[in-house]
């Protein structure tokens, strides 16, 4: 189970991808449930990118939400 917070990161990736101010528990917890990976830039930096599983596990939600 996500905590809020980690779940509002992952939305806010789905939207803004490039945006680079991330809560890093967050970022942290869900790298843990690989919803979320790091692609590595060629500048050298990393930019996470959500994963198969995270793009499914926002479908999920978005349909039990509409379903309410």
């Amino acid at each position: 189970m996500l905590s809020p917070h980690e779940f509002a990161t992952l939305m806010l990736l789905k939207d803004a991808p490039d945006w680079l101010n991330l809560d890093g528990a967050d970022l942290e917890a869900l790298l843990d449930r690989q919803l979320v990976t790091l692609e590595n830039l060629p500048s050298g930096q990393q930019r996470p990118l959500i994963t198969h599983d995270g793009q499914m596990f926002l479908k999920a939600a978005a349909r039990i939400l509409n379903d309410e």
